[in-house]
């Protein structure tokens, strides 16, 4: 049991250390919207690559264009503070509880 209890804790660690990541990659997004980037800088196409997808999902179900800000990124990093808080703590106390 003390291997599957490790995994478990290990897991939520990444998932959280992950989560994290993401969040400031959305922000970074975020923060190059609002200039005019190149758009063949890597950067920029590594940055539109691992957000718009997400952006996309959430702009399906909710509208979140109001007077032309777009919402998207800050539904998305409250998604991501979400799941933080609340999965990523059940994982970990799980694992600790198969001890």
């Amino acid at each position: 049991m003390f291997i599957i209890s490790q995994f478990f804790v290990a897991m939520s660690q990444v998932l959280d250390i992950a989560l994290e990541i993401y969040k400031w990659i959305v922000i970074a997004s975020a923060l190059i919207s609002f200039v005019n980037p190149d758009p063949y800088n890597p950067i920029v196409k590594f940055l539109r690559n691992a957000t718009e997808p997400v952006f996309r999902l959430i702009k399906r179900y909710i509208p979140t264009v109001i007077y032309n800000v777009d919402f998207a990124p800050f539904i998305v990093i409250l998604i991501i503070i979400f799941l933080q808080r609340f999965l990523v703590p059940i994982i970990y106390n799980f694992g600790i509880s198969l001890r």
